[in-house]
This record gives C-alpha cells, structure tokens and sequence, in this order.
C-alpha cells in the first residue's frame, strides 16, 4: 500500500573515500568492503534520517505495523540468506545464526503489534480537585534515534533497539559493529527494499554509517535524539561522555558476569545442561551467558561430574560438526588466558580444560571450580567459553556472592520449591528460574541491567517507551472553580482547602 503521507527527498549518500574490510574469522578471508564515514558524512546520513521521521510518524500505529510486517515476512523468506552472512561474519554455527534470525522475527511482531497499546493515550484521573479538567497521557516518537551495535550477536542485540524505536515512530541511524558491518548493510538494505515496494520510496528513514570508534562518536555528536549503545562498559563510559557534549540521552547495554545458582533441590541434570549451554554456546561471547556458577555444597561434586561430561563433549571449529565458532574479535583471547591464569595462580583448579585450551582463533571448553572470589575470572567479564563453579554453604551465600559483582545483567537460579524467592533477591534486571537467558527470548519482557551493565531497557513495553517522550494533555472540560488566574474570587481557595480536609481525611 503507497502511503499519502509526504516523503521526503531521496538523496545520495556520500562517502569519504576511506575504506575497510570485513573478516571471516574462521579464516581471514575478505567478505566485504566499506566506507569508513566521517563527522560530515555522518551528519548527511542524519540529516536524511530527520526528514524521513515525520513522514514515518505521521503513518501511524497501524501504518508502521504493516510496514514492519512487510518486514518481517521478507526476514521470513530470507532467513537462510542472512543467517549464512552472519555465520561468515562471526563464525558462528548456521544454527546459532538462524536462532538469532527466528528471535529478531518474533520480536519485530510483538513490536509492531503493541506499539498503539504501549504508546497510545490514555485517560487518567485528574484529582478530586480538578474534576473540570481532563487528564492524557501518550508517548510521542523522540526523532531520530543513533544505534551503535555489538558484532556477537549482530542481527538480535541491535534489533533490539532498532525494531522498537521504528515501532514508536522513529528514524534510526545503525553503526554497526565494524566487525559486521556487512549484517549492518544487508539490514539496512531489506528495509529500503520493503519501503520501496509499500511507498515508493526507501532511503534514509534508516540508515547506515560505517567504520571505527571515530564513526561511532561522529553518531553521538551528529544530532540525534536518543543513543542505544551496546558493548563493553569501558567504551560506554567513552560514548557517554561523548554524548554528555550535547545532553544526548543514551541508553546503554553493557557486558555481565551473570550467575547461575544452583539449590540443594535442584534438577541437576537440568541444571548442568543449562551451565554448559549458557556458558559455552557462541563461543561464550554473549552478554548474559553465565560466567559464574554457585552451588550448595551438598550437591556440588554431582554437579561438577555433570557439567564436566557434558562440556567435555563439545567441540568447536569452522565446520559443520562444530558446537560453536572461534573468539570473533583476536584480542579476547589474550583475556580469556589470562583469566584462566589468575584463577588456577590463586588456587583454583581446572576441571576440564586449561591454560592449553586457547588455540587461536578457538578455545576449547574450560570449567573451572574453587576459584578465589577476588581472581579476575570471578570478578571481569570473559566472553570465552569458559565457567567458574564455586560452592557455597546455602542459597543465601549464593546470592550474596552473585550480588557481590559490579555488574548486575542477568542471572539464573535452579531450585524447585524456591525459586521465585531466590530470583527477586539478584541484583540485576532479570532472572531465568530453571531456565538460562529464556528472558531474553521473550519480546514482552524488558532486557536491561544495573551497575555495571547499564541502566534503560529495550524489549517490551518498556523497550517501546525507552524511545519515546511521555506528553502529557490536561484539557478543561467545563468552567468552574479555577484557581490558575489572578481573576479567582478570594473565596476559592479557602473552599479547596475545606475540600481537601473533607476529602482526604476520609480516603486512605
């Protein structure tokens, strides 16, 4: 369907003449070439973007919906396509890949879907004593919204943010990470192709920029109304303070070192599958995977033996037998080792896999157990495939040590009778109870952490708001007592205050 609403110009996209590749790390390979674009180009790219949000505002709830549908029928029916790209560009299995593709399907619905319900306005008491007047409330689109991307999961974790906000009615501007630039373009790409089939017209309401940190701090500084950054908390502190510049509001997703608590109840089959998935699947290079597992002593060596047999059997690669891909970005294996160093320097043993583990660009499964609370392995974010496994005496020593952490992303706890108990004691934004990162794949929930993994939430109806401005409209529906002029008799607001006293004294 062709929208009556007013498109603005098409324009060519400009380029600085600067390029880089993008790397299959499976093997070096070239698998495509990009511009690196500068302040200007960026502000171009924005610019576009800002004259494309009001056409897109003005379609609406439901006009939004169906082209974001449009959308995710396209995603649909390419899901083997851009699965295969983000396998070359992560080295990830094509598995994993298509799992990551299936989510982002399923979130785009729900956003579409619930965007009005979300966001429209509402009706709200206006007060006992403003009974004349009429009270809404509804959450209007913020412009133009900047998203700097991850390159572990480079299709789910920038969706996130970007889904939701063309659902409230936003342009967006992506950079992707420049690790996966070309899952960035092929994004980018779709959409203008769905928006030329529905309108006649698709660039610029999302758009793309491309290249280094530089780029990345060109975005922040370029006008935009919002910033979703995902990534390491050292590199948000750096686009937070960019932002700072020009009081450009940010949201941020940083890393975890999420927790696993297992109780003297547990399913420990269960249990042991869930910390060998969610330690060990992508290679470990997932924010809220689980670094850090607590156990009740009195089950403990039956847990270990668990997890150990099972991780024992995985086996990473670039082939198709392969459970999980290399460490995409060469310079974590230096930290992986390093932590594996630490722990076993302080006193902690390897119960599977070690020092000789890391061969790059793989590293075989490593579990670690016993490991000082103080070693970096406990304490940093890994993003390998590797687990520390302490015990404790009881569930409480379990929760105050995951507490203890400065990062409060995810978390997961495996009990049978208390396990909703145990979840509302975490520190973080949010649980899986008998589960690991099954939040994650739930589009009504809010995805988010404390400390040091961020603070804001995509995801949900949460996610919807996080990009939006709240408006709120009182209206006067009749005239009466009005105390908002110089023009109220002096006996007015003696009869509110009687009012007042007569009414809430008796209303608790």
């Amino acid at each position: 369907m062709t929208s009556t609403a007013a498109r603005p110009e098409a324009t060519t996209d400009p380029s600085s003449g600067k390029t880089f590749d993008s790397l299959d790390p499976r093997d070096g390979s070239v698998i495509a070439t990009h511009p690196v674009h500068g302040p200007d180009e960026v502000g171009a790219v924005v610019e576009r973007a800002r004259r494309a949000a009001q056409w897109w505002a003005d379609l609406g709830f439901d006009g939004r919906r169906e082209r974001l549908g449009a959308w995710r029928k396209l995603l649909i029916e390419r899901t083997d396509e851009l699965a295969e790209l983000v396998s070359r560009e992560t080295g990830k299995p094509l598995d994993d890949s298509r799992l990551e593709v299936v989510l982002v399907i399923d979130h785009l619905h729900w956003a579409g879907k619930h965007a009005k319900a979300a966001l429209g306005r509402k009706r709200f008491e206006a007060g006992a004593l403003m009974v004349n007047h009429k009270a809404t409330i509804e959450y209007r689109p913020l412009g133009v919204i900047g998203v700097l991307g991850p390159w572990n999961y480079p299709v789910f974790t920038p969706m996130g943010s970007i889904g939701y906000a063309l659902a409230a009615g936003n342009a967006v501007v992506f950079k992707p990470s420049e690790l996966t630039p070309t899952v960035g373009k092929w994004l980018v790409d779709s959409f203008a192709e769905v928006l030329h089939r529905t309108d006649g017209y698709g660039e610029g309401l999302f758009g793309l920029v491309t290249g280094e940190g530089e780029t990345g701090a060109a975005l922040c500084r370029a006008g935009v109304d919002k910033v979703a950054f995902t990534g390491s908390t050292a590199t948000a502190k750096k686009v937070m303070a960019t932002c700072a510049e020009t009081l450009t509001p940010i949201l941020v997703e940083c890393g975890g070192k999420d927790a696993l608590l297992v109780d003297h109840d547990a399913d420990l089959d269960d249990a042991a599958a869930a910390a060998v998935w969610g330690a060990m699947s992508n290679a470990g290079q997932t924010c809220i995977g689980v670094e850090r597992v607590y156990v009740v002593d009195s089950v403990a060596e039956e847990f270990l033996d668990k997890v150990a047999q099972r991780a024992a059997k995985l086996r990473p690669g670039g082939d198709l037998r392969s459970v999980y891909g290399p460490i995409t970005m060469p310079s974590q294996l230096d930290v992986i080792s390093g932590q594996i160093d630490d722990a076993l320097s302080k006193g902690g043993w390897a119960v599977l896999g070690g020092r000789e583990s890391v061969r790059a660009p793989y590293v075989d499964p490593v579990v670690l157990a016993d490991v000082p609370e103080d070693s970096t392995a406990v304490t940093e974010e890994t993003f390998g495939p590797t687990v520390v496994i302490n015990r404790v005496r009881d569930i409480d020593e379990a929760v105050e040590r995951a507490n203890a952490s400065k990062y409060g992303l995810g978390g997961s706890v495996f009990a049978k009778k208390r396990g909703y108990e145990i979840a509302r004691k975490l520190r973080v934004g949010m649980v899986s109870v008998n589960g690991v990162i099954a939040f994650a794949a739930m589009p009504s929930l809010p995805f988010g952490g404390v400390g040091d993994s961020g603070f804001g939430r995509i995801h949900g109806r949460d996610g919807l708001r996080e990009f939006t401005r709240a408006l709120a409209v009182s209206e006067r529906r009749f005239k009466s007592l009005n105390v908002m002029t110089f023009d109220r008799p002096g006996w007015v607001v003696k009869l509110l205050s009687v009012l007042a006293g007569v009414i809430y004294r008796r209303n608790r």
